[in-house]
């Protein structure tokens, strides 16, 4: 069973990889291109149907996907990167600048991520880039909290107490010691925040706050598609699919990941990708030895 989902990840990385870079290994027919087939359901000759001008709805729905990950993709990078930096500082800091930078995180996360996502949509404007700056600023927060309480664990730590008695400044030692003991946690939260990302990034296009028509996007042609559901049901519901599947295998990935990392407890705090590379590393020897 785990070789099994090995392979299922394994293919799921590479479908991700040619939505990203090649789209159009997947689909031959331009996704803005329209036709006289007009609402033309699922066919040999158009597998997910057309839609009101005629375009290809399987053309749409593999390049729709692109603008969705990258969205979501990078959102979660900016809200990973900045989250443990405010939440090492809060960790590391003294008190009274702990009690403050923490006091803002809190407000942050008492307000909903769409609510926040919409005034940043608002106030930037629409746009891949504005999605990627909402998803970031709202996510922000949860991975801050996350990192500073871990911190503030493993500041007692052993080797944390040798490192300031040995003369190790607060940065040395955060970068030393500390970030490379957050990389596990961080990874695994950051693979179950990708599926809140998409759901957030589809929302705000479902919303007519994203990618425009015509460029192909889930949301956008999700909503488009709404108001025929009855006569064309195809057209929200391919869309809708890709968007339920991607969100499941992110949740599936990032669950997979975090029993790799840790089988026994599920997230491991305090250790790095060592202990995962040496699982590998024994993993593909005792295959080799197998197969000799």
């Amino acid at each position: 069973m785990s070789r099994l989902k090995w392979v299922v990840l394994s293919l799921a990385v590479l479908l991700v990889l040619l939505l990203l870079l090649a789209p159009g290994v997947l689909a031959h027919v331009d996704p803005v291109a329209t036709s006289d087939a007009h609402l033309e359901g699922p066919s040999g000759s158009h597998l997910f149907g057309t839609d009101l001008l005629g375009r290809d709805v399987y053309s749409r729905t593999v390049y729709g996907a692109r603008p969705v990950l990258v969205a979501s993709f990078l959102g979660v990078l900016l809200a990973s990167a900045a989250g443990v930096a405010i939440g090492v500082l809060g960790g590391v800091a003294p008190r009274w600048i702990n009690a403050v930078v923490m006091r803002l995180v809190d407000v942050f996360l008492a307000l909903p991520v769409l609510l926040i996502a919409l005034i940043l949509i608002a106030t930037a404007g629409s746009g891949v880039r504005s999605i990627v700056l909402a998803i970031g600023i709202a996510f922000t927060p949860g991975f801050a909290r996350v990192v500073e309480s871990s911190v503030r664990r493993l500041r007692k730590a052993e080797y944390v107490e040798a490192a300031r008695v040995f003369g190790s400044t607060t940065l040395r030692t955060s970068w030393r010691h500390l970030l490379p003991n957050l990389l596990t946690e961080v990874v695994v939260l950051g693979s179950s925040a990708i599926g809140w990302g998409i759901l957030t990034a589809t929302t705000l296009s479902f919303l007519g706050l994203g990618v425009r028509l015509p460029a192909p996007d889930w949301g956008s042609d999700l909503a488009a598609g709404a108001t025929n559901l009855a006569d064309a049901w195809w057209l929200s519901t391919f869309p809708g699919l890709a968007i339920m599947a991607t969100i499941l295998l992110a949740n599936f990935s990032g669950d997979h990941l975090m029993r790799v990392l840790d089988p026994r407890a599920g997230i491991r705090f305090g250790r790095s990708f060592r202990r995962l590379a040496i699982r590998l590393s024994r993993h593909g020897g005792d295959i080799a030895h197998e197969s000799a």
